[in-house]
């Protein structure tokens, strides 16, 4: 597991958003509150900043699994599982709750780190 590894599982799970997102867009738009005419599509900022912190997300990952000694691209994704739906998603949820936005943001958001971190640790044991 090196730099190649992290990028590789950075980028899998950064087009996962991509389609999870595309998926879901129109009723995401609405229960944030923004239509097509507030978002500024062509500012490139949230897409960049997205995949940073998608390659600081698959560097620790990398670190914990390691430390750990997960091994095995099935232990992998379900390491990855773990820390997207017991330390990732609760913290979605609670920004979620205290912003007192609609509630179905919670699993709208709170799914893409689950799978997106599933992803990482499964890409992390492909190499």
């Amino acid at each position: 597991m090196g730099v190649i590894s992290v990028i590789a599982a950075a980028a899998a799970a950064w087009i996962f958003g991509a389609v999870w997102y595309g998926v879901i867009g129109k009723q995401w738009m609405a229960a944030s509150g923004l239509t097509e005419e507030t978002i500024d599509r062509k500012n490139p900022a949230p897409y960049i900043v997205s995949f940073i912190a998608v390659v600081l997300v698959a560097g620790m990952t990398r670190h914990i699994l390691a430390g750990s000694g997960v091994d095995g691209v099935f232990a992998g994704a379900l390491a990855g599982l773990g820390l997207g739906a017991f330390v990732a998603a609760p913290w979605v949820a609670t920004n979620v709750m205290f912003a007192q936005r609609d509630r179905s943001l919670i699993w709208m958001d709170g799914l893409y780190p689950v799978v997106g971190c599933a992803l990482i640790g499964l890409v992390l044991n492909l190499f």
